[in-house]
């Protein structure tokens, strides 16, 4: 199972010593690291920026918001990366929430599987660079209709590195986890746990038996976002984990539309994740933290001393999981590396 790094968000400004933190990571070996957005910092500028200190590990976003930018200008970004990265590059997609989609780019979210359908194929004809790209979708028109009527079907002007740049799409529900086994080379699970891999394999396979599909389970990359703290106190490294999980399970999304919420629903704690959202949405977000149990966090993190770590990794080697990503500083890092060899 490979390792890789995950920058997160920046808060109020950059993350202090990320890139100290990136070469690190690719001097214990670190296959990959990923950076987000939101609607703060941008995925692509960070990513370049550490990019351009290392020279052999991946550099994934995890993910792009794909209501943030046309489909188009993403493929740009993408094959730009990937010639100035020598082909180090993984484009991670994802569509958000509605909260952010209509709140903050003012654009539309429903429908967001068939919109992704449409999505990606096009970014795949602008790196193949075949001939000029054009679609008429429910979604996206190459030329736009109902314009001047003097758009003009295009193809980049550069050519891509690779044609076949790897694409991975974030997602939670089972309908979009089969999307991603059949139109795109990963999976970028967000809470995963070895207790929810049937479910999520059968979504997997479902996607890789339908027609056209890209991949099969052999062949196909599953990047999941795992917290590893080695802590000698399993309780205390817990609730380093605990606020953010209140944070999603509670806040991001709306009540009726919360994705997060409904990933730890399935996983049997439907009656915590109502409690915390009624307490998170009701302010009182300090015991929304609180009503979080430790057996959530276990099931979802690989927390405690060294020994417990290694003897839980081994239900994590039979998932669909190929790529742990980890979180912290150089130090933890380090620490996380020798726990998990």
């Amino acid at each position: 199972m490979k390792l890789g790094f995950h920058l997160g968000y920046w808060g109020s400004g950059p993350i202090p010593g990320a890139q100290e933190t990136v070469l690190e990571a690719e001097r214990l070996g670190f296959d990959s690291v990923w950076s987000a957005e939101a609607y703060g910092s941008d995925a692509f500028t960070p990513l370049a920026w550490v990019g351009a200190a290392t020279s052999r590990i991946k550099l994934g976003t995890n993910i792009v918001q794909m209501s943030a930018r046309t489909p188009t200008a993403t493929a740009m970004s993408a094959l730009t990366m990937d010639h100035l990265s020598g082909g180090r590059f993984v484009l991670g997609l994802g569509a958000s929430g509605p909260q952010v989609v209509e709140g903050w780019y003012g654009q539309p979210y429903p429908k967001p599987l068939a919109r992704t359908r449409e999505y990606v194929e096009i970014v795949r004809k602008v790196l193949a660079r075949e001939e000029p790209v054009t679609i008429d979708g429910q979604f996206f028109q190459l030329p736009l209709k109902g314009g001047t009527g003097l758009g003009k079907p295009l193809k980049p002007t550069v050519h891509p590195l690779r044609a076949d740049l790897p694409i991975y799409l974030a997602a939670e529900g089972p309908k979009n986890v089969a999307l991603a086994a059949e139109i795109c080379d990963g999976w970028l699970p967000l809470f995963f746990s070895p207790k929810s891999d049937g479910f999520y394999r059968a979504a997997l396979e479902e996607g890789f038996a339908r027609p056209g599909a890209r991949r099969s389970l052999s062949d196909f990359e599953v990047a999941a976002s795992v917290p590893v703290i080695v802590h000698d106190d399993v309780e205390e490294a817990a609730s380093f984990i605990k606020p953010a999980l209140s944070l999603y399970i509670g806040g991001m999304g709306a009540k009726s539309v919360n994705f997060h919420h409904d990933v730890f629903a399935r996983l049997g704690y439907a009656d915590v994740a109502d409690k915390v959202q009624e307490l998170y949405l009701a302010g009182r977000k300090e015991e929304a933290v609180k009503a979080i149990p430790t057996s959530l966090v276990e099931d979802t993190s690989l927390i405690g001393p060294a020994e417990k770590i290694r003897e839980e990794l081994s239900a994590w080697e039979e998932t669909v999981v190929t790529t742990l990503l980890l979180r912290g500083d150089a130090g933890s890092l380090a620490k996380a590396a020798k726990a998990l060899s």
